[in-house]
């Protein structure tokens, strides 16, 4: 008889909150989970920009698509281009010591 294996996935909320914004003078809503709205909050933060400037530079620049989509595509990509210049400055550092 095989063993069972027991593997613990973390549990992850993912509450989807809907959201009004003003975006080229009309309301509208957006429905993202929390994650990505503090994700975003951090981004316009670090770029010294407030939430509602990011959020119509990202609205400004999408090509097609949902806005909820085109937001979270955003913070996906922010966060993939810091972890390749994270791990560019460490090989970098490991080239200079080596």
């Amino acid at each position: 008889m095989m063993p069972r294996h027991h593997t613990k996935r973390a549990t992850m909320k993912s509450l989807v909150v809907k959201r009004s914004i003003v975006l080229a003078g009309h309301k509208t809503s957006v429905s993202l989970e929390d994650e990505f709205w503090i994700a975003l909050k951090k981004i316009a933060g670090d770029r010294n920009v407030m939430l509602s400037e990011l959020v119509r530079s990202i609205d400004a620049q999408r090509q097609h698509g949902n806005f909820s989509s085109a937001l979270r595509l955003f913070v996906l990509e922010y966060y993939r281009s810091k972890a390749a210049e994270q791990l560019s400055n460490e090989n970098g550092r490991r080239a200079i010591v080596s």
